[in-house]
């Protein structure tokens, strides 16, 4: 191999190295592919070229000399082909598809079928005529394509060098045959050929670095953009962020007005109340409308407390030091009178004398918040244990229960403002600031509160605040030696009275469904006077109810919020059920969204009543929902007995004299109610109980239960004795 030989293959090696890094980077770059199998042709000629035919290799100096023009014609069968991918010459491609096998591949197979018969090297080298030919026929196709390419129009300079490069690069491959045909030397066909192929490639590097450039350009202004519009971004969001933080700083301090306006007329009707309990004694219900005031003050001050500790308010003043000891003492005796009451079991294990310099209000909030919570999420039965205890420095004071327990998911979000431990409603929920404020008042005193609890392997809840030790021993006095606990607890111990009425069977029967028991207590009260109550805590106990009694309720009224069966999903019960979807059903809830009323409404509910609500307007209701209802049924029977008269021509047809029904003067004599009436008229035509009981909508054992009654009163023993003391 020549060395000029050598020079440029090593050259180009470099140059395919380089290109296959490149597409591994730009996998989708298709025309550094189209580079790289030109550079590998190259190769292959030049390597081939410059080592073959050599007498000292293996093999015979035939098959080298075939190899040789091989490679001599493949590379140059590649340029239509090139051209025509690479720089996008239309024209070119019957070349790039056809003309190359027509016009090399088929005259090299010729010239290797002369030389292998002639054995004669210069005769079949007289074939090299027709691939210069076909060159010629090239350059014309080619000199077309770029008029077809620039449509005539060759003044642009990336027309004039595309143009040029490509007709120098051809060149040399056209002079190739006559450079093997005169047998020139090995330095000067690989100069001549090599210099049309580093022509070409670097318009190819011009156009890429070109290329290259714009969108690097392009790539700059869109960095630029997208630094403006996220700028424009950060700020329209900044923006924002202030305003939506002015919008709700502005509700928050109107909702704080709105209850700090609240805390005048409170505190009037809490002492004037108060006073009025002096004068006049106590009752059952001032007891419950001076509880309810309690749960509002305290409710309001939470949100007051809270929202003080979010501003970074002082609410406490810890520049005193207390007896921890004797504040938990001093309360614990007030929380076992309402732990009694559930009938849950109150222990304490308090270590005496022991000191924290803190204001004895807060520590009293913290005591309250968790006994209290304690106490709310325990069932009758539970026992809760209350221990202070502590060391050289610290303090640790924990409660715990066996409750419903608390989830290891929720434990953060406890803290949260208004976030319920139990998602469903209970009737001794609050508003979820306890704990809240409970962690504020704790982080004051750069203390620790830590949650025990996981219901899915143990029962119950301990919850352990560590403080700071005071020692005693300091120069300081104890301004305060305990504390009375005069805030008023949020623990609803009221218990569900004996409200339910003797049921009369000249009244109507009235479900009352309600999970607040002073809230049930007041209407079985206020609804006992006129009509039979019967009262339930959830849609649970609701359904066990209804199908326990003989009788069935003329109307339902319930409440939305509630544990174990909410009341949407009770009305849907109700509605689904042929044997009770009869019975008026009425929503009494505190929830007032228009989608929840009109929920309500979809499952059949007559009516929604928003509380607070009057009571005089919803006896007023309850009143007309039942006058409508029994009108409907009074006018069903009538036209059901009527048909079967008309049918069957029953016993009532020839009893009316001069507009006089005998049937109903029998029914007045032994003083039958409308309801016994019907029943007595369809027992007397002959009907069966469950009969009897689809035409007038109510069960089959309540059918049975006014039958026994009408035997009673009528003084008969069967059906046929009723019949002839009643019709004839």
């Amino acid at each position: 191999m020549h060395i000029v030989t050598f020079l440029f293959v090593s050259i180009e090696i470099v140059i395919l190295f380089y290109l296959i890094i490149y597409k591994l980077a730009r996998p989708d770059d298709n025309k550094t592919s189209l580079n790289i199998w030109l550079v590998s042709l190259l190769l292959t000629y030049n390597i081939t070229g410059g080592l073959l035919p050599d007498p000292n290799l293996p093999g015979s100096l035939f098959i080298q000399e075939v190899i040789a023009y091989a490679t001599g014609f493949i590379t140059p069968s590649y340029f239509p082909y090139y051209v025509y991918k690479a720089f996008e010459l239309k024209k070119m491609r019957f070349h790039a598809h056809r003309g190359v096998f027509l016009c090399l591949m088929l005259p090299f197979f010729c010239f290797v079928i002369v030389y292998a018969i002639s054995s004669n090297l210069k005769t079949a080298q007289t074939l090299l005529i027709l691939p210069v030919l076909y060159a010629a026929w090239v350059i014309h196709s080619l000199a077309k394509a770029f008029r077809y390419k620039y449509h005539g129009d060759f003044k642009s300079k990336e027309a004039k060098e595309e143009i040029i490069v490509l007709f120098l690069s051809l060149t040399p491959w056209v002079s190739l045959p006559i450079i093997v045909y005169f047998d020139l030397p090995q330095s000067l066909e690989a100069s001549v050929t090599n210099s049309g192929f580093l022509l070409l490639l670097g318009l190819q590097l011009k156009n890429h670095i070109a290329q290259l450039r714009k969108e690097h350009h392009r790539l700059m202004d869109s960095e630029i953009q997208l630094l403006n519009w996220n700028t424009n971004l950060q700020l329209e969001v900044e923006k924002r962020t202030r305003e939506l933080e002015t919008i709700n700083e502005q509700r928050a301090n109107t909702f704080v007005n709105l209850a700090h306006e609240t805390k005048t007329p409170l505190t009037l009707i809490k002492n004037y109340l108060e006073e009025y309990i002096d004068q006049h004694g106590n009752t059952e219900d001032l007891k419950i409308i001076k509880g309810n005031i309690d749960k509002l003050t305290s409710d309001i001050s939470n949100l007051f407390d809270l929202e003080r500790f979010i501003k970074g308010l002082t609410v406490f003043n810890h520049n005193q030091v207390t007896n921890f000891s004797e504040v938990i003492s001093d309360s614990l005796a007030l929380f076992k009178r309402y732990s009694n009451k559930r009938d849950i079991e109150l222990n304490a294990n308090v270590e005496t004398n022991v000191f924290i310099k803190a204001d004895p209000l807060s520590i009293t909030r913290i005591l309250n918040n968790l006994v209290e919570n304690a106490i709310k999420f325990s069932d009758s039965g539970g026992v809760i244990e209350v221990s202070l205890k502590s060391d050289s420095k610290q303090i640790f004071f924990s409660v715990k229960d066996r409750g419903i327990g608390i989830p290891p998911e929720m434990h953060k979000k406890i803290f949260e403002p208004y976030y319920q431990i139990n998602r469903q409603k209970r009737n001794n929920q609050g508003m979820g600031l306890g704990l809240p404020i409970v962690q504020k008042v704790i982080q004051t005193l750069h203390g620790e509160i830590h949650i025990d609890s996981n219901p899915l392997k143990r029962q119950g809840t301990k919850i352990t605040v560590v403080l700071d030790k005071f020692l005693s021993g300091k120069a300081a006095s104890v301004s305060y030696n305990g504390v009375h606990n005069n805030t008023p607890l949020n623990i609803d111990i009221e218990s569900l009275d004996n409200i339910e009425t003797v049921h009369d069977e000249n009244k109507k029967t009235i479900l009352i469904v309600e999970d607040n028991i002073s809230m049930v207590n007041y209407l079985a009260r206020k609804l006992g006077d006129k009509f039979n109550t019967s009262v339930a805590l959830n849609g649970n106990e609701a359904l066990k109810k209804i199908k326990s009694v003989s009788g069935l309720p003329d109307l339902i009224i319930s409440d939305i919020m509630m544990d174990k069966l909410d009341g949407f999903t009770f009305a849907r019960i109700i509605s689904e059920d042929a044997a009770y979807n009869h019975i008026p059903f009425i929503f009494l809830s505190a929830k007032s969204a228009q989608t929840d009323k009109l929920q309500g409404l979809k499952l059949g509910a007559i009516d929604f009543i928003h509380k607070p609500f009057s009571i005089q307007e919803l006896i007023q209701k309850v009143e007309s929902v039942l006058a409508v209802a029994s009108k409907q049924k009074k006018a069903v029977l009538s036209v059901a007995i009527d048909n079967l008269n008309l049918l069957q021509g029953g016993p009532f047809s020839h009893n009316k004299l001069n507009g006089l029904d005998k049937f109903e003067q029998n029914c007045q004599l032994y003083n039958l109610t409308a309801r016994e009436k019907g029943i007595a008229r369809l027992i007397c035509e002959g009907h069966k109980y469950k009969e009897i009981g689809d035409i007038l909508f109510i069960a089959e054992r309540t059918v049975t239960k006014h039958a026994q009654n009408i035997f009673e009163k009528v003084q008969v023993s069967n059906k046929i004795e009723l019949v002839n003391k009643l019709a004839s």
